[in-house]
């Protein structure tokens, strides 16, 4: 854990906001996932899941950053549906919440607030050298009258999510390590010239699964986004869709299954049936030594079915209940005070007039 201060007074225990001045017990962690698509199962097993089996140890805060969401072009009409299908799903995989804080961004309006706090003390070429910007950007064609002011500088925003919460700890996939160390450098970059105000966050990235790619072409990361079909195995999807889908995986020509990295379409198929079947690697392989891949997929394919299952189950419990409006709003009930703490220092160290 690397911090440069103390916060100005952190945290909760994991179902209440602190007494003033408490320090959290544990080490705290924030999180989320944007509700740019509907769910699918690298979301799950390349964040959630992970989530939900480490919130014993920490200090939990997960949120739906559907402030982000608007960064790029998105239907107003899905925004509020796919809002509430991340949150749904958060629950439905198991996100407990006594012991973990689960909110929607904009509920907390501190986020967007410290935003532009950050964003006059982050310069400029910081952000143009962040590689998914320049991704993002070639994909609308560069063409700056498309691009958003909010393309470019959402990594402050990240930042501004996770300092808000003083988090030691930002669970991400692999492809967000670059937005961690901007927000290092940003929380340094703060303290320096302000004083002591932020924890300076690690990233912490899964040793297997961090990634998940998609189906058709494993060299791209899974996602609802590309226009391929059976790229991506969406959450809440069909039994039937989900089998096809990966019955119909890309591999490769050869026969033995085992991990090896340079042959993506069985390395990333491994890794989904070891992040969900909790096996070792030496015992997969031993599995699946006289099998051929016709084999291997329908175990698999069973193997994410099972997995997914309790997870619709639950799912359509609180969508049709009412349940889920009522945790969310007590997350954001939770999660504001901590916020607006953080908030208050920061606006102090910064000169304003606070009430």
């Amino acid at each position: 854990m690397v911090t440069t201060a103390e916060p100005p007074s952190t945290t909760t225990a994991a179902t209440q906001p602190p007494p003033a001045g408490q320090k959290p017990t544990r080490p705290r962690v924030l999180s989320g996932v944007k509700p740019s698509g509907s769910p699918h199962l690298g979301n799950y097993l390349g964040a959630i899941k992970r989530w939900v089996d480490a919130q014993d140890q920490y200090d939990n805060f997960f949120c739906v950053v559907d402030l982000h969401a608007i960064t790029e072009d998105q239907d107003p009409a899905n925004m509020a549906r796919l809002t509430r299908e991340v949150a749904g799903l958060y629950f439905a995989a198991g996100l407990d919440p006594k012991k973990s804080t689960v909110f929607v961004q904009s509920h907390v309006p501190a986020h967007a607030e410290l935003g532009w706090l950050l964003n006059c003390v982050t310069p400029m070429g910081w952000l143009e050298r962040m590689t998914q910007y320049k991704d993002k950007a070639a994909k609308q064609g560069d063409n700056r009258e498309r691009i958003s002011v909010g393309l470019f500088d959402y990594p402050v925003l990240m930042a501004a999510d996770i300092l808000l919460y003083q988090a030691h700890y930002v669970p991400v996939g692999d492809d967000q390590r670059q937005h961690v160390e901007l927000t290092r450098d940003v929380a340094e970059r703060f303290n320096r010239l302000f004083g002591p105000t932020f924890v300076v966050p690690e990233a912490l990235i899964g040793e297997s699964g961090a990634r998940i790619m998609g189906l058709s072409d494993p060299t791209k990361k899974m996602s609802k986004s590309e226009d391929l079909p059976g790229q991506s195995i969406g959450i809440f999807d069909d039994p039937s869709d989900i089998r096809k889908a990966i019955m119909r995986a890309t591999t490769d020509s050869q026969r033995d299954i085992v991990f090896d990295e340079s042959r993506p379409g069985i390395y990333n198929l491994l890794t989904i049936f070891e992040v969900l079947s909790g096996e070792s690697r030496p015992a997969i392989e031993a599995r699946f030594e006289d099998k051929g891949y016709g084999d291997f997929k329908k175990a698999l394919a069973e193997l994410v079915l099972d997995s997914l299952a309790p997870i619709q189950a639950r799912y359509k419990q609180l969508m049709t209940s009412g349940e889920l409006e009522h945790l969310l709003r007590e997350g954001a009930e939770r999660a504001a005070p901590v916020a607006n703490e953080t908030l208050r220092h920061v606006k102090n160290a910064l000169g304003f007039l606070v009430s």
